[in-house]
């Protein structure tokens, strides 16, 4: 089979299929399109970037053994990493650096002043009742770059569960319905989550454009 390199990957039979047949160019394909991500989410979970590639590795030894039990019942890159947050879990279990899923925060109090959204009776509860002002756009790469750096540091000081979800929602890209089947958590958990890693990075972006146009 001819590479995949840089090109969208075929549907997900045909990569399952490559996979159990051992073709080079599909494996290669897939870490190409999915490492860089799979070493994000990792890196949310355990102390360094040497534990987030190992961690990776080790996710990719274990797809490459278990793919010929793979049943299709999500995506492969569903699949993929779940096994992934799986495999980071327990080394970072191991590393000592957090507290079992189970016992992390999710009852920390809003991030939000509440009555900036509308009630439960109303078309759209929990929506914004007056969108936020328009973030300016950076009109210089040092200007992108230290909105990058604050993102960063924003998702740096998330409580954890929080921030992996904001790293799968908002930088991987994945859809609310793949993250609460790759963490394994409720749709509401995955909501509640969501919108207070986005509040608190929201707000240290508001007040960063407030202060950048003050000195203007």
């Amino acid at each position: 089979m001819g590479s995949f390199a840089g090109s969208t990957l075929p549907p997900d039979d045909i990569v399952v299929s490559a996979l159990r047949a051992g073709d080079e160019a599909m494996f290669a394909a897939l870490l190409d399109t999915w490492s860089r991500g799979m070493l994000r989410v990792a890196r949310t979970y355990v102390s360094t970037d040497d534990s987030a590639e190992e961690v990776v590795q080790d996710t990719w030894l274990a797809v490459i053994g278990a793919i010929d039990g793979f049943e299709g019942r999500s995506s492969v890159k569903t699949w993929v990493y779940r096994i992934l947050v799986n495999t980071a879990k327990k080394r970072s279990v191991r590393e000592s650096r957090t507290l079992p899923w189970s016992a992390l925060e999710l009852d920390a109090g809003p991030t939000v002043e509440p009555s900036r959204f509308h009630g439960t009776d109303a078309a759209l509860p929990g929506s914004w009742k007056e969108s936020p002002a328009v973030w300016p756009t950076p009109e210089s790469q040092a200007l992108a770059a230290e909105v990058r750096g604050l993102i960063g540091e924003a998702l740096a000081g998330l409580p954890p569960r929080q921030r992996i979800v904001i790293t799968l929602r908002d930088v991987e890209g994945c859809t609310s319905e793949e993250v609460c089947e790759i963490l394994e958590i409720s749709a509401a958990n995955q909501r509640v989550l969501l919108h207070r890693a986005r509040a608190v990075v929201r707000g240290r972006l508001e007040d960063y454009f407030e202060s950048v146009k003050q000195a203007e």
